[in-house]
């Protein structure tokens, strides 16, 4: 192990601390009445299990677009309060964002101390990945896990943490999930001692299950060498941290190990560019910043290139796209869908 229908939702604060939960409202066109009850009542277990792990944060729980469609969820804008002294780490974690998707939607914003007053984007719409809506989805690129629960017709949408440069999560591999684990236990490689001993940080052979273990208190595995987990540390959300496995917050992962099945269906992709052209006719892309691959790139302060490739780049080159605005969002790299017609 290396590691460490239709239907809306809209987003309602609840009177427990300002938890914030997506309910349902509107309806679905099914084929009987039963199995609309039964899709609805399906939905709705779903959004109360979410609901019932969200501590202080976001559940975020979209309804598969009808039509093919691929354009999910509505950006919204919270203002950091007078008098705060709460980094975007905190913002992340109550609207269920990496850190990596706010510093996108956030440009300037001070990552340690964001100004009272500022007005922060939070970035909730996106394009689901051009992938089949099967078990889980990784997008090491936009830093998110994709989980489309079966006989729901929804997408459950996690932020997530991957490997650092030089020990990368996978990023075109199709797996299983093949076996769960609650108190997960850690066996450092011979490489991982080195690395710490040369750093004068000594790790012990087996790091036993509890809440100071870096794989946190729950682990999906999937194939050999890696796991999808939670973590000791109370930040690495939307960062490259690991040793390539994926990293979750606490009540993610335990959301994931209480309802994702053994024998999921687990695709890992790198994706930066995605795009769709929505069944109304509009076109939309959303862009991200390329994962470095070298050192050389890590280092270097000018962007990495982007490169458009197939339905990114059909959507790019259609005659009804403004390409004035296509090359606006390839500079501003903000990681929200951007309409291009």
């Amino acid at each position: 192990m290396l590691c460490a229908s239709t239907l809306s939702l809209r987003p309602v604060s609840t009177a427990s601390g300002g938890i914030n939960i997506l309910t349902t409202t509107a309806s679905v066109a099914l084929t009987t009445n039963e199995n609309m009850k039964m899709s609805i009542r399906a939905i709705l277990t779903l959004v109360l299990a979410v609901a019932a792990y969200s501590q202080a944060s976001f559940a975020v729980v979209y309804p598969l677009p009808a039509n093919n469609g691929r354009l999910v969820g509505e950006n919204i804008t919270v203002t950091v309060p007078q008098g705060s002294s709460l980094p975007l780490e905190h913002f992340a974690a109550q609207y269920q964002m990496g850190l990596s998707n706010m510093l996108e939607a956030n440009p300037g914003v001070d990552p340690f101390l964001p100004t009272p007053g500022t007005v922060l984007t939070i970035p909730q719409q996106l394009i689901l990945p051009d992938t089949p809506h099967d078990g889980i989805v990784i997008n090491s690129a936009e830093m998110r896990l994709y989980y489309y629960p079966k006989g729901t017709n929804t997408v459950v949408v996690l932020p997530i943490g991957i490997g650092e440069l030089g020990k990368d999560t996978p990023m075109n591999w199709v797996t299983t999930v093949q076996r769960k684990k609650a108190g997960p236990t850690w066996t450092p490689t011979a490489k991982m001692h080195e690395e710490y001993a040369a750093r004068g940080e000594f790790l012990p052979a087996v790091f036993p299950a509890g809440p100071d273990n870096p794989m946190g208190l729950y682990a999906l595995y999937v194939g050999r060498l890696y796991a999808v987990h939670g973590t000791n540390a109370n930040f690495g959300i939307g960062l490259r941290v690991s040793h390539g496995c994926v990293r979750l917050r606490d009540a993610d992962i335990k959301w994931l190990y209480d309802n994702v099945p053994q024998g999921t269906r687990v695709q890992f992709i790198n994706e930066p560019v995605k795009a769709t052209i929505e069944p109304d006719g509009k076109r939309y892309i959303e862009i991200h910043n390329p994962l470095s691959s070298n050192q050389e790139e890590f280092d270097s302060q000018q962007p990495l290139p982007i490169t458009l490739t197939g339905s990114a780049s059909s959507v790019a080159m259609d005659p009804a796209v403004n390409q004035t605005v296509v090359q606006r969002a390839i500079e501003m790299r903000s990681g929200m869908p951007v309409q291009v017609n």
